[in-house]
């Protein structure tokens, strides 16, 4: 049977990062799987342009191939199955609030009036000549502002006609001594690290809007803003050891400046991202060099108060990100459901009726913790709700996966061999919101807050 190849979701600008940091450190098996992918469409591409017989669709379709998504519906789709109407993996209805922005949204923007240039109030219709024209209670409006603005101020200047001498108007008081002001800084910061919008991309929409910005200058506008918030930044790191969860994990990066100074035989740079919540309150905090997540945590976590309960830790199932500390202080090791149910959805084309029934499974799980999120349940109320509702689930659950491989009924070095047994290995980890509460079912927020970082 021809297995369809893998399709893998990859940037230009991501290429471009693997591809130089291939020079300089030992490539992990996701950078390696993605940089052989385009080697492989690359070469179908060259063998297509060389086959006489072969259509520009079929080289249009290698190119342009749909956005995938690990949605239980369209996986299914993928596979050829066609979900019945009322089914678990029907679309859902879109929740309110899908729709434009209208003007009183825009509660920031400073707001111009602009008059008409030929009418005023009491003046006579233009178009019927006989009745006369009032003001609207409600005017057009438009909105409209590049990210970074700019003012160029023009100086006048006189000169003598007899000793030439020159006289500049001073600039406004306003101006200030620098070229641009904090707001630029604030602006292009909270662009790429809150809104992860890239130093390029930023570049090239100042550019189309006639006001440029390069990167460089982005860079150091933003590095110069930073050297006064490292108080702050040390204050975000105390407070983030206090959290009752923190999530954590990390990925391979490309940053030539950086010393590999911790550990000799690591070859590799990594980037890692903690999310805290404590008190209702998330925190991020992003740690490069060439400790992994485990590293970084435990360095946050020494910072933790001595009388606190062992907070609750989300991650995947990889070591690296597990931190070696004293038992104490050891937090409480949960293991991301999401990570999990990707194992079944890569082979799900293969092993369809089986990984229907698990996807299914875990999605009635998390419509659990939608109910319990949409009634605002606390911690304890939460943990009644999943033992009663998302327990039985689990567990039978569980139970197919130990029958699947006692009985035979699979191949245990198949895809869906290896996610069964990943599913057993890592059970009581992936089951930690059923026994403890306020442990979240995934590490989904963590992995949002990584792609900020690039």
């Amino acid at each position: 049977m021809k297995l369809d190849p893998e399709t893998i979701d990859i940037s230009i600008q991501e290429l471009k990062v693997l591809v130089d940091g291939a020079c300089h450190q030992t490539l992990n098996g996701d950078a390696h799987r993605k940089l052989r992918g385009a080697v492989e469409t690359l070469g179908e591409m060259a063998r297509l342009l060389a086959d006489k017989d072969a259509t520009l669709r079929q080289l249009r379709r290698m190119l342009l191939k749909p956005a995938t998504t690990e949605k239980t519906r369209e996986v299914l789709e993928r596979a050829g199955v066609k979900p019945e109407p009322g089914d678990s993996a029907t679309p859902k209805k879109k929740r309110k609030g899908h729709g434009r922005n209208p003007a009183r949204a825009f509660q920031g923007a400073e707001k111009v009036k602009v008059a008409h240039p030929m009418l005023k109030p009491g003046d006579k219709c233009p178009e019927c000549e006989k009745g006369k024209v009032y003001r609207l209670k409600e005017p057009a409006v438009l909105v409209g502002q590049a990210p970074v603005q700019a003012a160029v101020y023009e100086l006048e200047r006189l000169r003598c006609n007899l000793c030439q001498e020159v006289y500049e108007a001073p600039p406004p008081a306003s101006m200030g001594a620098d070229k641009r002001d904090e707001t630029a800084a604030s602006m292009v910061a909270l662009l790429k690290y809150g809104s992860g919008v890239p130093f390029y991309r930023l570049q090239g929409l100042q550019a189309n809007l006639g006001i440029p910005l390069p990167r460089s200058t982005q860079w150091d506008l933003v590095a110069k803003a930073a050297k006064p918030l490292v108080p702050v930044y040390e204050e975000l790191i105390r407070q983030a050891a206090q959290g009752e969860v923190l999530y954590n994990d990390d990925t391979a990066v490309s940053i030539l400046a950086l010393q590999r100074e911790t550990v000799a035989e690591r070859t590799g740079v990594f980037t890692t991202g903690i999310v805290a919540v404590a008190e209702g309150r998330r925190m991020a905090l992003f740690f490069s060099g060439d400790k992994h997540a485990g590293e970084n945590l435990a360095d946050v976590l020494k910072r933790r108060a001595a009388d606190l309960p062992p907070p609750i830790q989300m991650c995947d199932a990889l070591s690296r990100n597990a931190p070696k500390l004293a038992p104490a202080i050891e937090p409480l090791m949960g293991n991301c459901l999401a990570h999990l149910r990707r194992n079944f959805v890569e082979v799900a084309p293969n092993f369809t009726p089986e990984c229907r029934y698990v996807l299914e499974t875990l999605g009635a799980v998390y419509g659990n913790d939608d109910t319990a999120r949409e009634q605002a349940m606390t911690p304890d109320e939460r943990l009644k709700y999943h033992q009663a509702g998302s327990g039985p689930l689990m567990e039978q659950l569980r139970q197919w996966g130990a029958s699947q491989l006692d009985e035979h009924k699979v191949e245990p070095n198949s895809g869906l061999g290896k996610a069964i047994r990943y599913l057993l290995n890592h059970w009581a980890k992936l089951t930690l919101f059923l026994r403890q509460p306020g442990a979240p079912l995934d590490s989904n927020v963590v992995e949002r807050a990584l792609k900020k970082a690039f």
